[in-house]
């Protein structure tokens, strides 16, 4: 059999590598299976792809089967965002506890916990941890996914997290360059704007990245941010500038992988398959495309890429080196057999527990002793969250919407214990609480996502709402009241 030109053939399958898709559903769908046999250089599965662990074994199984060298790529971070248990809420703290408890053997741990969990799956790389330093309270996007505000404490639980979960042998994938921590904007829908200087993101945004590449973490995902201090003109992923200060001045010598270009902060201006041909230019290697891709989208941005390259926009030397390297990747993600460490699940949830603010105000509320009626603020997570179970509930809990009519607030039986996320940036939220205590004393307001600056909503913070903080979040309330949450 003859080739009538090899060369076009190995640029197209090259091409391929450097994807890594979603999809729809829980089966893997033929055209998938086709291209993975055929180059592509791996898949992202998403929480809606997973109906349970063995479903998603048996997924991964027949992926690799159709690419032995394919990367399996998940967005589990361990906390409030987790794809792994998306249908139960994950079994771990969450990098803002992390933080706050501050024991590096502990988030090492943390990770390896996580690591197992997927390498059982099948999985080979985490897009984790995220290491931004939370110096802005109000993000919309990553509050409690960071493990702090100091750049230093980030630093050193960045680097452990990053430890214990390649000890596994799954690669990690720190995220997300230069630094998405100091935004108010949320990159999947907007183009956030940081506007800090090379030596500005050195001192602090770039000190965390700078642990987890010495901690050997595999891949660095870039952000959909504008630096225009940098590159007025390109975000992060498509910034050569950006890509070079990774390269050139943090020494990093892995895989550079993208954020999803299905966000607006990426592909918002130019479309995926055009975002695609700029992020392989700018010089990532490993382009995330994002859930529920379709096969002639996949096929669009491929026929991008060699279009690219036949116009001298993109040099083939690029695309050959991304290959390359997203290879190399995959060919190192070997499972490393460990004993699996026995976790003393009381103690974890006190210690827990013990890491969450209280005012001495709310301590004196809750030590009353009465049973409570919960009203929970359902305000719309962020895209990166997505609906995973969040927190504690109970059936006769009161649920709070936008939109909602106001609540009774004086027929509601008891004390009143609240639980939301990022209270402080959603209007409804704030008039809920604002009303509920104008009429009544015995309210306390626990804040499950970030806190605002001032406290103002957050009598009890928690700084998590995986379903492991909702648990110790029962734990804590337990030692201040007998019976606090009634049918809980």
């Amino acid at each position: 059999m003859t080739v009538a030109n090899p060369g076009a053939a190995d640029l197209s399958r090259d091409a391929l590598t450097t994807l890594l898709p979603g999809f729809a559903g829980t089966e893997l769908p033929g055209w998938v299976r086709d291209r993975l046999a055929a180059g592509l250089g791996g898949v992202c599965v998403f929480g809606p792809n997973i109906a349970s662990p063995e479903q998603l074994a048996a997924l991964n199984a027949r992926i690799t089967d159709a690419n032995p060298h394919a990367v399996i790529a998940i967005d589990e971070e361990g906390g409030d965002v987790t794809r792994l248990f998306y249908d139960v809420g994950a079994p771990y703290p969450g990098n803002a506890v992390l933080g706050r408890i501050d024991d590096v053997a502990y988030t090492e741990e943390i990770g390896r916990r996580v690591g197992e969990a997927l390498r059982a799956s099948g999985c080979t790389l985490a897009f984790a941890p995220d290491v931004d330093v939370n110096s802005n309270p109000d993000n919309p996007v990553i509050g409690t996914r960071s493990f702090g505000t100091d750049p230093g404490l980030v630093a050193r639980h960045s680097a452990a997290w990053t430890r214990g979960l390649q000890s596994t042998g799954v690669a990690a994938s720190a995220k997300h360059f230069p630094g998405h921590g100091d935004t108010d904007a949320d990159s999947h829908v907007s183009l956030p704007v940081v506007d800090r200087s090379a030596d500005e993101l050195a001192t602090r945004e770039l000190v965390p990245f700078r642990a987890a590449i010495a901690a050997g973490a595999r891949t660095v995902m870039t952000s959909h941010i504008l630096l225009p201090q940098l590159d007025a003109d390109h975000p992060a992923t498509l910034s050569p500038r950006v890509v070079r200060l990774l390269r050139a001045e943090l020494g990093f010598e892995g895989v550079v992988v993208s954020d999803a270009l299905d966000m607006h902060g990426a592909s918002g201006v130019h479309g995926i398959p055009e975002a695609a041909v700029r992020a392989l230019a700018a010089g990532c290697d490993l382009l995330c495309i994002g859930t529920d891709t379709t096969e002639a989208l996949l096929d669009e941005i491929v026929q991008a890429v060699l279009a690219a390259v036949a116009d001298g926009r993109l040099p083939e030397e690029r695309v050959t080196d991304a290959a390359g390297r997203v290879r190399a990747l995959a060919e190192a993600a070997r499972p490393v057999e460990a004993p699996a460490a026995s976790t003393d699940r009381d103690a974890e949830l006190r210690r827990i527990a013990a890491s969450f603010e209280v005012t001495d105000a709310a301590r004196e509320r809750l030590a009353q002793g009465a049973p409570a009626t919960l009203v929970r603020l359902e305000s719309e997570a962020n895209i990166a969250i997505g609906v995973a179970p969040w927190g504690i509930d109970s059936p006769d809990a009161v649920v709070v919407r936008p939109g909602d009519a106001s609540l009774e607030a004086s027929a509601l039986p008891g004390p009143v214990l609240v639980i939301g996320r990022d209270v402080h940036r959603h209007a409804f939220a704030r008039a809920a609480v604002d009303a509920l205590r104008a009429a009544r004393d015995d309210v306390t307001v626990v804040e499950m996502g970030w806190p605002g600056a001032d406290r103002a909503y957050a009598d009890l913070a928690t700084f998590g709402a995986s379903r492991l903080v909702g648990d110790a979040l029962l734990v804590a309330l337990d030692g201040l009241a007998p019976d606090p949450v009634a049918a809980a």
